[in-house]
């Protein structure tokens, strides 16, 4: 963990995310309502006689996405997503959203009203009604999405993988990543992967579906399988082994990776933005129909592919 006092001349890519994370973390006391509170996929707060799963994510124009990439529907339908998602991954249900907009004063109004259709057509998908929010001025646009949701049973938290479980994915890997690679080429094919990266389409039934066969563990992939996994080591205080043997290198993967001289296996392994889920199980529970299994967790630390170390990032660096 980070110290709580870094370095007064520290900045925030000397720390990186998740060192700046832990150093704002360490300042916010949590109070006897709060029974998962920061390092998580959501927050759980407790309410008289309820619990409520909180999450709350951004997406930065120029960073996250980009108008000549990407409509503002698309935009939307991604942003909502990402924060639905993180209820997913702890075997939770969405029930509301909040967004804040900030944009320029000469934003078309009719892009911020097709911003708010692919948020709303999202969020319907899982039974969710955005409730509210806020709107500013800025020089560029920022969407800001708070998500609340509620569990059945405990959730399904990144600390609980043990030495013997099984690794399982459910959802599509790598196209986002295939599809980003797509447009930064200046290319609009394969078509698939373009629409993969602009609108994600995470397994939302399948989260609470890990739940309740038993899930120990559980994480959306947001920033990259091997970063996202490593996560879930971290936490638990494991080690997982990825088996790179096991996944389907789809054919457009393999199209983009040839046309641009890559590893397709990279999009896989490190691609962010599917959010496809990731969930450790006890060897003797039966993997949930649909999800593949990807590795195993033993005793130690840290994440390998196929018995190795990792070599280069894991996946997305925010700083």
């Amino acid at each position: 963990m980070t110290s709580p006092h870094p370095p007064a001349d520290a900045t925030l890519a000397d720390l990186g995310e998740f060192g700046l994370v832990d150093a704002l973390t360490v300042r916010f006391p949590q109070g006897d309502d709060v029974l998962i509170g920061p390092g998580d996929d959501a927050a759980l707060v407790s309410f008289p006689g309820s619990r409520v799963v909180v999450s709350t994510d951004l997406l930065v124009e120029g960073r996250h996405f980009r108008r000549d990439w990407a409509s503002a529907l698309d935009i939307g339908h991604k942003a909502a997503a990402q924060n639905l998602s993180d209820v997913n991954a702890m075997g939770g249900r969405a029930t509301a959203l909040t967004v804040g907009l900030a944009a320029p004063p000469d934003l078309p109004v009719q892009w911020a009203l097709d911003l708010a259709d692919g948020i709303a057509d999202e969020a319907a998908l899982v039974g969710a009604s955005v409730v509210g929010g806020d709107l500013t001025r800025a020089d560029e646009i920022v969407v800001a999405i708070t998500v609340l949701g509620v569990v059945d049973g405990e959730p399904v938290r990144r600390s609980g993988a043990r030495p013997g479980d099984v690794v399982a994915m459910a959802g599509r890997q790598g196209w986002a990543a295939a599809g980003l690679a797509v447009l930064a080429r200046g290319f609009r094919s394969p078509r698939v992967l373009v629409e993969a990266h602009r609108r994600p389409q995470p397994p939302y039934a399948e989260g609470a579906v890990a739940a309740r066969s038993g899930a120990t563990a559980m994480i959306d992939v947001s920033d990259g399988l091997v970063a996202d996994v490593g996560h879930v080591a971290d936490a638990s205080g494991v080690a997982i082994d990825l088996d790179s043997t096991v996944f389907d290198v789809a054919e457009p993967l393999r199209a983009v990776g040839s046309a641009l001289g890559a590893d397709p296996m990279r999009f896989i392994l490190t691609g962010g933005d599917d959010h496809a889920l990731v969930a450790t199980f006890p060897v003797s529970t039966p993997v949930p129909e649909g999800w593949l299994r990807i590795g195993t967790v033993a005793e130690g630390s840290g994440v390998t592919v196929d018995g190795e170390q990792f070599e280069g990032p894991g996946g997305h660096v925010h700083f």
